[in-house]
């Protein structure tokens, strides 16, 4: 697959979901270089799932602007994708066909489509699997059917919110591995939201901190660690007691909680299951 990353640009981004709601996060700044890997933490409320939507064109920001390669998103693309807690797949159908699902509805030959979902499944090492109905796989192996019909689509943006979460932790790990070294090895974007210090570290480039209420980005950290990574080895294990200490500092209660008077309006819940988005 030929695929490029892309350039991000967030500037003073704000966003609230109504005039009598608080607001969501304000001014919010972020710069990302193609091919790079960032992981925004932070509590839950903080806004970092809106964020998120936004940068998928599934919402618009009250302010500020978002550019992908100098371009303002104003609605979904195929360049870019998003993976939720849930796969969100077609349980009587094969591997193959949900991989495929987006290659069909976009009218492509059926040699060619072939090769490109054939390509997919090996990337997440289904090969095997590629003919059982999904509704006979683990969970872990859904998420990798979903992650494929992802990559099937030849994405420059890999947004993913929260996709491993309800995974057993052996699940997990191995997928936050393989995910990043498949973005590394496509050269893509990965763009993801967590609560999870180990995952930050483990997958990210770059860790953005985001507290208060409103959000903020309050810290920036480079994850500069060799790869693979392993939890056990020391510099990781010391790179997350960096990060455990920023985000514990920057979690502290304040004083910027909604008003009594005014409406609080909820963050999206992070298995929206929207059309056209993995």
């Amino acid at each position: 697959m030929s695929i490029r990353g892309v350039h991000i640009k967030v500037q003073d981004l704000t966003h609230r979901y109504g005039s009598k709601c608080p607001l969501t996060f304000e001014n919010v700044n972020i710069e990302a270089q193609p091919g790079e890997s960032l992981v925004i933490i932070g509590r839950s409320g903080c806004g970092k799932s809106t964020l998120l939507h936004i940068v998928a064109g599934l919402l618009q920001g009250t302010s500020g602007s978002l550019l992908l390669d100098n371009k303002l998103v104003k609605a979904p693309s195929p360049r870019w994708v998003m993976m939720f807690q849930a796969p969100h797949l077609f349980p009587w159908m094969t591997v193959e066909r949900n991989v495929g699902i987006g290659l069909h509805f976009a009218g492509w030959p059926k040699k060619e489509k072939h090769e490109r979902v054939a390509e997919a499944i090996s990337l997440v090492n289904l090969d095997e699997y590629a003919r059982n109905n999904v509704q006979d796989l683990s969970g872990g192996q859904e998420q990798r059917v979903a992650l494929a019909r992802s990559l099937v689509m030849e994405p420059e943006l890999l947004l993913l919110d929260e996709p491993f979460s309800a995974l057993d932790a052996f699940t997990r790990t191995s997928l936050q591995k393989d995910v990043r070294s498949i973005a590394k090895e496509l050269g893509i974007n990965l763009l993801m939201v967590t609560h999870d210090i180990d995952e930050a570290v483990l997958m990210a480039d770059r860790a953005l901190v985001m507290a208060g209420a409103p959000g903020r980005i309050v810290h920036d950290l480079n994850i500069d660690l060799d790869d693979p990574r392993k939890r056990e080895d020391p510099a990781v294990q010391a790179m997350r007691k960096h990060l455990m200490q920023i985000f514990h500092d920057a979690s502290l209660p304040s004083s910027g909680s909604p008003s009594s008077n005014t409406e609080v309006c909820d963050e999206p819940a992070p298995e929206n299951g929207l059309i056209g988005i993995t």
